[in-house]
């Protein structure tokens, strides 16, 4: 059975031109809803997290952006379900430990900087305004993620002009086929 792709926006969720978006448009994956996109409660979305990841028919690949990729290290620690994960994208971590993030997110600090028990890529940016490049790549290290930088490509959203973002897609397939 193929893997279920399962879409994870970050806080107040991705607009219709952000690659996850667009990717859900054009590949049919499914975007994982929550309840609230402006006052995010950790153990909310982990739950809701969890629901589809049980929900789904078959393994899933995980495709997740900002605090997605959060929410990802987070559950991933505590799940009885990561077997079921074949693997995530985790694109542009949020850092929710600096201190205006901290206040704006209660809850999400500290980073879970637990070892992820899947595979996973982590793709970050040299400017990207939500997370340094150096702490995206101690994330990654901390997960057990490969680590892709992408250079200049700020917080790799529908900013970045990145349109379907073909470079990621052939990433997730990578995850998809293995």
């Amino acid at each position: 059975m193929p893997a279920t792709v399962l879409i994870l926006p970050g806080w107040q969720g991705s607009g219709p031109d952000h690659w996850q978006m667009r990717w859900a448009r054009l590949h049919a994956y499914t975007v994982v809803e929550q309840n609230d996109w402006l006052n995010p409660l950790r153990g909310d979305w982990m739950a809701r997290l969890d629901e589809a990841v049980i929900d789904a028919p078959g393994p899933v690949v995980l495709a997740a952006h900002s605090l997605g990729c959060i929410l990802v290290a987070a559950w991933a620690a505590v799940s009885r379900h990561t077997d079921r994960v074949q693997g995530a994208l985790l694109v542009a971590p949020g850092d929710t430990e600096v201190p205006h993030m901290r206040d704006r997110l209660p809850g999400w600090s500290p980073v879970v900087r637990q070892r992820m028990p899947f595979q996973s890529v982590l793709v970050g940016s040299l400017d990207d305004p939500y997370c340094s490049s150096e702490r995206a790549q101690g994330m990654a290290q901390d997960w057990g993620a490969q680590w892709l930088n992408l250079g200049q490509a700020g917080h790799i959203n529908a900013e970045s002009s990145l349109g379907d973002w073909s470079q990621g897609h052939a990433l997730l397939q990578t995850l998809l086929k293995e």
